[in-house]
């Protein structure tokens, strides 16, 4: 990240409605992983982002998402782009997160973690979501019941790669990977 002299979150090109969440949010200064990650996330290119836990991570990939999903639209069963995390409350947060910087942007999210029942899930998803943020076992779940097409998904995330790799979820994530299309986005995003 050397080069990187960066020191507001008005230097790095961020949409001026996710810019105005920022600054109403309290923050003025990006992180070094926030300042090194969120450029050519904007950019369109894939990232490998590797930083302590409590570095802002998950602003790193929210912020450019919000910024680049701004344009356009979700279709019905299709979201556009896709969160892995390990855990539901691990996605819980990151919905927290989406829902603090996209307040000024018309975006739909949907959380599909276990412990929710699938038809909520599933009325969301047949509405048309911009944002999906899942753990891997229930995305699948839905998928297999045919109610999930990853064919429109533009920019995948996996957070906390590191512990999805702990508790076992590579051949889940692999299946993932091969049901979105190869010319989406990848960031990855690990705390080693």
């Amino acid at each position: 990240m050397k080069g990187i002299s960066l020191t507001k979150f008005s230097d790095l090109n961020l949409s001026p409605k996710v810019l105005k969440a920022v600054e109403e949010a309290g923050y003025e200064t990006p992180t070094p992983i926030q300042a090194g990650a969120i450029p050519p996330a904007l950019e369109g290119r894939d990232v490998l982002g590797i930083a302590q836990t409590g570095t802002g991570k998950t602003a790193s990939f929210t912020l450019p998402m919000v910024s680049m999903l701004a344009r356009g639209r979700a279709r019905a069963r299709m979201p556009r782009s896709l969160v892995l995390c390990p855990t539901r409350e691990l996605a819980a947060q990151v919905a927290e997160n989406f829902d603090t910087y996209a307040k000024h942007v018309k975006l739909t999210k949907a959380l599909l973690i276990g412990g929710v029942s699938f038809k909520e899930q599933d009325q969301l998803i047949d509405r048309g979501v911009d944002v999906l943020i899942a753990t891997p076992g229930r995305l699948l779940d839905h998928f297999e019941r045919g109610k999930l097409l990853l064919t429109g998904v533009q920019i995948m995330v996996v957070d906390e790669a590191d512990r999805m790799l702990d508790m076992g979820f590579i051949p889940d994530i692999e299946r993932i990977f091969g049901l979105t299309p190869f010319t989406r986005q990848t960031l990855f995003f690990s705390a080693t």
